[in-house]
């Protein structure tokens, strides 16, 4: 590692009814990848958005290479040399991969008016010459991977000439080559100078790529550790404030016998292939794979979002015809998407409306007229029963944390009277404190007689919750295995087709 490139000290910055920071301080060096973790809450998004000039602080100061600094707005930001790739990717879909990475300073030709389109692409291969990068400048987005749109993020930071590079959950919708193509251009930035900020929930893979780790809770710094020094379990400890023993299975009692759900021969395309499988009464059934293996396409055709070609659903017993999520829930399925906020939720919205959402014809009278008073009673009572942490009812969802918004949709679907719930993914992109609630949430659920479809790539998840394992590639199901028989290398087995050899054994 260099020389300190920035130190943040004292920082402050509060929001209308929530003090967001309080004495946070942070230092990056050059040359060095730095991750920076806590619970959603802790902190680190603010912290790194008042570095990156999205956010102003209110008391504190910034100083980059040894001199104080003012960051007003992410445009002084980057003429520092700071550049930061958020969450959600900011890049527009129909205009090539060059045109978003020097958009409002493209080179243009003689004619002021027309953009120099060689010029702008020459420009980008030089980049991506730099990264090591094999990607067409004059693609649009649109046609790109998520993995592919990450490193347009990283080139359009690069093109500013960054000496710091903030990621904010960059390994969240990659798969595994993808996280290890990723890797690979951090360490080449690391190499050259570059000091890379790495926000994640993943501490394994922190443990692969950073040089340092520092600790937010409650918006304040708790403390920074070398990374080959601190065990994981210790990193855990000082996130949450509290021992969280992760490795632990919390898989509840034997579910009945009683078949709630059972599909046979579901086809749709070559996305879904001959699918059959049935789910029990307080089961809670994992479904794995790789990514693209056809498992969300098997949930989403169960709860009508998408048609299917041919094949049966019963429900208790009885075929049922689901043309559409209507349909779904009428029978008694929920759904909980990967994408949450996109799917599951109305941001716009507060708590109480988003909890009745899925069941809002209970709660209207005879003349049309919303009981508010009954609204309000429900969306308290799973507030209370569910843990949601929140100021009030009339809280907007996009302000919670990603695990209270993932209960939020649990209490719509507990509303809407659904006693089987597909969970797609249900701890993306949550901190570790919240997915143990998660999991709390998800025993409970099933000890109460609700069955469960848990979609998960991550495999300790899979083998910690389930009672059987599912597990499908290239939209079959290629295995099933009880629990107590289920490993993680015989999940890898049958995730990559393998699975025919043990059948025959």
């Amino acid at each position: 590692m260099g020389d300190i490139l920035v130190q943040m000290e004292g920082i402050e910055k509060a929001f209308p009814g929530v003090h967001a920071l309080s004495q946070a301080r942070f230092e990056l060096r050059s040359g060095e990848v730095h991750a920076l973790v806590g619970e959603n809450g802790a902190g680190k998004s603010t912290l790194m958005k008042v570095l990156a000039g999205v956010y102003a602080k209110d008391a504190g100061r910034i100083l980059y290479k040894g001199k104080e600094v003012e960051i007003h707005n992410p445009r002084a930001a980057q003429h520092l040399g700071i550049s930061m790739i958020h969450q959600e990717l900011n890049l527009m879909p129909h205009l090539t991969v060059a045109q978003n990475m020097f958009i409002g300073r493209e080179p243009r030709q003689s004619a002021r008016f027309m953009l120099d389109e060689k010029a702008i692409n020459a420009q980008a291969e030089q980049v991506f010459a730099l990264m090591h990068l094999n990607l067409d400048p004059r693609i649009k987005v649109a046609d790109l991977t998520v993995a592919k749109q990450q490193m347009v993020e990283i080139a359009k930071a690069l093109s500013f000439n960054a000496e710091v590079l903030i990621m904010d959950e960059p390994t969240a919708a990659l798969t595994d080559t993808e996280i290890d193509e990723l890797f690979r251009i951090i360490r080449d930035l690391r190499a050259k100078g570059v000091g890379v900020v790495h926000i994640s929930h993943r501490l394994e893979e922190l443990k692969q790529i950073s040089d340092r780790i520092t600790v937010m809770r409650d918006g304040r710094y708790i403390d920074t550790v070398q990374t080959k020094d601190a065990p994981i379990d210790q990193i855990i400890s000082m996130m949450v404030g509290r021992t969280i023993f992760e490795s632990k299975p919390e898989v509840p009692e034997n579910p009945s016998e009683e078949v709630v759900l059972e599909v046979q021969h579901l086809n749709r395309g070559n996305v879904i292939r001959d699918v059959s499988f049935n789910l029990k009464k307080g089961e809670i059934l994992g479904f794995s794979g790789l990514v693209g293996a056809g498992r969300t396409e098997v949930a989403r055709a169960v709860f009508g979002a998408d048609p299917i070609d041919s094949g049966e659903i019963y429900v208790q017993g009885a075929k049922v015809h689901i043309g559409s999520p209507n349909d779904a829930v009428k029978h008694g399925i929920g759904y909980l998407s990967e994408d949450r906020k996109r799917y599951g939720l109305a941001l716009g919205l507060d708590v109480e409306e988003n909890v009745v959402l899925a069941a809002f014809k209970k709660f209207v009278g005879a003349i049309g007229r919303v009981n508010r008073s009954k609204t309000r009673t429900t969306a308290q009572q799973y507030v209370q029963s569910l843990a949601i942490k929140t100021p009030s009812l009339q809280q907007k969802v996009k302000n919670l944390s990603g695990g209270n918004q993932q209960k939020v949709i649990v209490g719509k679907w507990l509303t809407a009277d659904t006693n089987i719930l597909i969970f797609d993914e249900p701890t993306r992109g949550i901190d570790v404190g919240a997915k143990s609630e998660i999991y709390r949430l998800l025993n409970e659920l099933a000890q109460q007689g609700k069955s469960i479809i848990m979609i998960s790539s991550e495999l300790p998840e899979i083998l910690r919750m389930s009672h059987r394992v599912v597990v499908m590639c290239e939209g079959r199901i290629t295995g099933e295995l009880n629990i107590a028989e289920a490993t993680q290398e015989k999940i890898m087995q049958y995730a990559t087709q393998r699975g025919e050899a043990l059948l025959a054994n």
